[in-house]
């Protein structure tokens, strides 16, 4: 299926800083030795992807705003557009050579989400929707899964580590969670894990401590492709409360009553 001249603008952007990101994680394995140390050539390519992104999207829809994770807001004379862009989600995925990273664009129209990418330069893997008109995987139309029973579900999550997250509360979800499901995921990229979710690779996923450009792209995935996605709290404050909730409709209640209880 043809894309629409917003996902085309998309598509060419996150192609554009995917080429960038490539060559640079083709060199992350030797800078692992090198004195000038991998974290800050990782952080360097992080930059020059979203610079890449804030070229070419302003350049193709001048005057809309970003939120941008490196960048952060940057206001444009249109006041009812807002890209969202995250240019590396999966930072130490691609600090360890771990091909699972991603670029994650979405359009926000009047506060609403409306059009979303995620794009997985190592697997050329790219995810799109846009609202209306259903989610894709390289122009293939896909659905959550459609199980019904947790014991069948293979649930995502993001796990907290040093400094990060409320690790007493996720080892009570994991408790709870855990004999009730056939497994548990964690890829280290939330706009991955909310891709696949899409595409039915995944039957639910939760996380709290997210940030806008983390999410936004995947909530319009998930949204066109049939699924659930709510807050922990089961409202639809996901941007604001950083937290997020995914399953199909036959999940989705069970999943997160287990995880609050």
């Amino acid at each position: 299926m043809a894309g629409t001249a917003l996902i085309n603008v998309m598509v060419a952007a996150a192609r554009k800083a995917a080429r960038g990101l490539m060559r640079d994680f083709g060199e992350v394995e030797q800078l692992q030795v090198s004195r000038k140390g991998p974290a800050d050539f990782v952080s360097n390519a992080d930059r020059q992807a979203e610079k890449v992104l804030h070229r070419e999207l302003a350049a193709a829809r001048p005057g809309y705003g970003f939120l941008m994770e490196e960048s952060g807001i940057v206001e444009g004379a249109d006041k009812t557009h807002r890209w969202i862009i995250d240019p590396l989600d999966g930072t130490t995925n691609f600090l360890h050579s771990i091909p699972i990273f991603a670029i994650s664009i979405a359009l926000e129209r009047e506060g609403k989400l409306v059009a979303g990418l995620v794009y997985c330069p190592a697997s050329d893997e790219l995810f799109t929707a846009e609202r209306g008109n259903g989610a894709f995987l390289n122009d293939r139309r896909i659905r959550v899964a459609a199980r019904t029973r947790l014991k069948d579900a293979v649930i995502c999550t993001g796990i907290p580590h040093m400094a990060r997250g409320d690790h007493g509360r996720f080892s009570r979800e994991l408790t709870n969670l855990m004999p009730q499901v056939a497994g548990v995921r964690r890829t280290g990229s939330a706009a991955t894990d909310l891709a696949w979710l899409a595409a039915g690779r995944f039957d639910g996923f939760w996380e709290y401590g997210l940030s806008p450009w983390d999410m936004a792209a995947g909530i319009v995935l998930i949204r066109e492709a049939g699924g659930i996605i709510t807050d922990m709290g089961g409202g639809e404050n996901m941007l604001k409360t950083g937290s997020i909730a995914a399953a199909n409709a036959n999940l989705h209640s069970d999943m997160r009553k287990l995880l609050i209880s």
